[in-house]
């Protein structure tokens, strides 16, 4: 079989096929993942990734035991008697597209009570060397080796026959990719009562109430926390929104939109490293728009930063998309003018100056058959373990009924 193991250094396979469940969120778990967490932010390198940072903080003890109140009680009962473990071996495939993300699926396996194959991506991101790195140390004592029993990072191309190995004995195949490279993962068997649990193609959106935005004292903090949503990861996640709604009165509509994007290309000018390539992309990306719907580019001061005004909001809108700064533009005369366009690929609905109230108004009225997360903006890649509308503990982990 052609893969590199990454962590551990050696492993033997046919254990894995029996490998038994635990408890949801076991302390050694929880200790094991709260020293990775205090090695990471220990070490200067981890400051140069803020992506690192955030999984370390992620990982804290005092936040994985909160979270751990959500899911089970005491004796690890969670409702009526029940009680839930893991469902053995899970088969996580990692997308190539967000470096930590195989992290956050690895810990969702772990304190679901599971074995975790994850296979990392096969492009080279700095930020997985460095936690593997620090996995690896970890190890050496022995003191989480019953956790790390449970670990197996590995990387292959296309080629190998891997994927059709680690299928063939998982309970649950964890799949983040796009729709063809689920598909193409999908051809490979997995035994009768294994499924898969699929985060494919996806596209969000914001919206910004522009009468809350005039009056904000803090513009740098709104178009940091824009930045982060979009430019942190070249749009490329799927949670970054590429559709700007703009509501609230037509007075405050262009004072809104002058001072919001001033500060996010101000934003850009420190923080964004832009390549060439995407000019032609944009550019690209604008035609094949401008045949489908009636649109106008906003004057830009260079290629950072792309707006595209729309005329009406288009029902084909998430098929038009662009990396690297490529936002569409849409003044609605209420939130529930948006709901004509949703789908089940939508995915994430960032929000400035609105509130919850009118937000779960906006989902139940309208009984919307997409969009699975509403969060303010700037938290658009603050992971959950609520994903995609997965509640990824329950997901991967099987209730057992004592009468």
């Amino acid at each position: 079989m052609n893969i590199k193991l990454l962590f551990p250094l050696k492993l033997d396979w046919e254990q894995w096929a029996c490998a038994k469940p635990d408890v949801l969120f076991s302390e050694k778990v929880i200790d094991c993942l709260n020293a990775l967490s205090a090695s990471l932010l220990k070490d200067k390198q981890s400051r140069i990734y803020p992506d690192v940072i955030t999984f370390a903080f992620f990982c804290r003890k005092a936040n994985l035991l909160a979270q751990k109140k959500q899911y089970v009680g005491a004796d690890n009962e969670i409702s009526g008697g029940s009680i839930r473990l893991g469902r053995g071996v899970l088969f996580h495939v990692a997308p190539s597209n967000v470096p930590i993300n195989f992290g956050y699926s690895l810990i969702a396996g772990l304190l679901s009570g599971n074995h975790n194959v994850v296979r990392v991506s096969s492009k080279e991101f700095p930020q997985v060397d460095l936690i593997v790195r620090h996995l690896i140390e970890m190890a050496e004592s022995q003191d989480y080796r019953e956790v790390f029993d449970r670990i197996a990072l590995v990387k292959y191309d296309r080629s190998s026959d891997a994927t059709a190995f680690f299928s063939s004995f998982c309970h649950v195949r964890v799949i983040w990719g796009g729709d063809d490279t689920i598909n193409q993962i999908r051809k490979s068997q997995i035994p009768a009562r294994s499924f898969d649990v699929t985060f494919a193609d996806r596209y969000s959106m914001a919206v910004i109430n522009a009468d809350e935005l005039v009056n904000e004292r803090n513009m740098r903090k709104v178009a940091e926390s824009f930045y982060n949503d979009t430019y942190l990861f070249d749009q490329n996640a799927c949670s970054a929104p590429h559709l700007i709604v703009w509501l609230g009165k037509l007075e405050n509509m262009e004072k809104a939109q002058e001072i919001f994007w001033t500060a996010v290309q101000d934003e850009v000018k420190r923080k964004y490293e832009f390549q060439a390539v995407l000019a032609v992309d944009k550019l690209t990306a604008f035609y094949r728009q401008a045949i489908a719907m009636d649109i106008q580019k906003e004057p830009i001061e260079d290629n950072t930063l792309v707006r595209v005004k729309l005329k009406q909001l288009s029902p084909v809108i998430d098929e038009f998309r662009c990396a690297g700064g490529y936002f569409s533009e849409y003044v609605a005369s209420s939130l529930d003018e948006m709901a004509a366009i949703v789908k089940n690929r939508y995915q994430t609905l960032a929000y400035y100056g609105l509130n919850r109230e009118e937000l779960n108004r906006f989902v139940v009225d309208n009984r919307l058959v997409g969009i699975d997360r509403i969060v303010p903006l700037g938290e658009t890649i603050s992971f959950s373990f609520t994903w995609d509308g997965y509640n990824l503990i329950q997901t991967l982990s099987r209730e057992c009924i004592v009468l």
